[in-house]
């Protein structure tokens, strides 16, 4: 039996950061500015009075799954999360990007876990995105050291109210010491392009939900909420740079991984596909890359499609010109060199679709481990079934 193309997943982004960090303007900062994407979120509030769901309700409607009274990470289990996630990732919602607000006291690394575990086939892991309040970082750090260990985890860390710090460059250059390789990016009323987030899709009208582009007002984006005018300063200046690359020579899947394991600060995301050329005739490769997590989903070439590499870099502060060349040296169009082991590195970040994903008890995003260990499998053999099933996935 053939393969089929592997189920759309749906990225799912932890959106923390301490109370007052901006995180609920933010949300809805990306609301208006999706381009027509669908956001669907679960907005946790610490108290009964669900201020921050009331906030985005009006945007999101029946998008919004709102936790009141408690904190997610302790409040709520993998399993019951996972409830809430496949409310929204339900194909009838047309959701494009889930985003899981958290209360301003949860514990960013419980709620990375807790989406590693899911075992709904139609999402996947989107960043631990957390949101800092530059004119209180001092004072919050103070109170909250556990912020050092946050930042440590973030994928992306987004510097908001920068217009209100004191000292705005020495804020910036602490933040980046405290990150592990995450992107940093400043803002100002939570401003920050979606694209670091998600694929903004062409702004289209669907039937029977709200058309979020049509909740965009160009005379309020323009002033602030002193009720200023802002002109051109209120549109997004994040300072994200991107890299397309593409080849139609085959990349060596050894010469990637080692572009990968040593991928750069403030690379944020990769997203695209790989052809492995003679490693793997059968399966071209997605990849998806969020700060330090990374999978690979093996998937058939479609009949007579032409066989490329297609790779998406986006960061803050990269060298596009320098990665691009990094990528060039990728290449590799000598079949001679094929060898039972050339594709273990890659397959060590393939998920089994039969085994759950060890997500739940290593973060592996967090820590590097690989989602896939090849010792514990048959050597690949580029001539046997493909390793990775589509079908049985989506009915597993």
């Amino acid at each position: 039996m053939g393969q089929s193309p592997r189920p759309h997943q749906i990225p799912v982004v932890v959106l923390a950061g301490f109370l007052g960090s901006g995180k609920t303007t933010l949300l809805n900062h990306l609301l208006h500015r999706s381009g027509g994407s669908r956001i669907g979120a679960v907005v946790n509030d610490f108290g009964a009075i669900e201020i921050d769901a009331m906030a985005v309700a009006g945007a999101l409607g029946d998008s919004t799954v709102s936790l009141g009274n408690g904190c997610l990470c302790c409040a709520v289990d993998a399993g019951e999360l996972d409830l809430y996630l496949d409310r929204l990732a339900r194909p009838e919602t047309g959701i494009d990007v889930i985003v899981i607000e958290a209360s301003g006291l949860a514990e960013p690394q419980e709620l990375v876990r807790m989406v590693l575990a899911s075992e709904n086939p139609r999402v996947v892991y989107g960043g631990l995105v957390e949101v800092v309040d530059a004119a209180e970082f001092d004072a919050t750090r103070a109170k909250h050291p556990e912020i050092d260990r946050h930042l440590a985890l973030a994928d992306l860390v987004v510097v908001n109210k920068l217009d209100r710090a004191t000292d705005a460059e020495r804020v910036l250059r602490q933040v980046r010491s405290l990150t592990d390789r995450a992107a940093v990016v400043p803002a100002t009323y939570g401003r920050i392009d979606p694209e670091f987030l998600f694929d903004c899709r062409p702004s289209e009208e669907r039937i029977g939900q709200l058309s979020f582009d049509d909740l965009h007002d160009d005379a309020h984006d323009a002033h602030g909420p002193d009720g200023e005018a802002h002109g051109h300063a209120g549109h997004l200046h994040t300072g994200y740079d991107s890299l397309s690359f593409v080849s139609d020579v085959p990349l060596d899947p050894r010469r990637l991984m080692r572009f990968l394991d040593s991928r750069p600060e403030g690379l944020y995301r990769i997203k695209g596909y790989v052809d492995f050329g003679a490693h793997d005739p059968r399966n071209r490769y997605a990849v998806h890359a969020v700060g330090r997590f990374l999978r690979f989903y093996p998937e058939p070439w479609a009949p007579g499609a032409g066989r490329l590499t297609q790779l998406v870099l986006i960061g803050s502060g990269i060298d596009a010109p320098l990665l691009g060349k990094e990528l060039e040296a990728c290449r590799s169009d000598a079949p001679h060199t094929v060898d039972e082991h050339g594709m273990w590195g890659v397959l060590r970040y393939v998920q089994d679709p039969d085994e759950p994903d060890p997500g739940a008890d290593d973060v592996p995003g967090l820590d590097s481990e690989p989602l896939y260990d090849p010792e514990s499998e048959p050597l690949y053999d580029p001539e046997s079934e493909p390793l990775y099933d589509p079908e049985s996935a989506s009915e597993a």
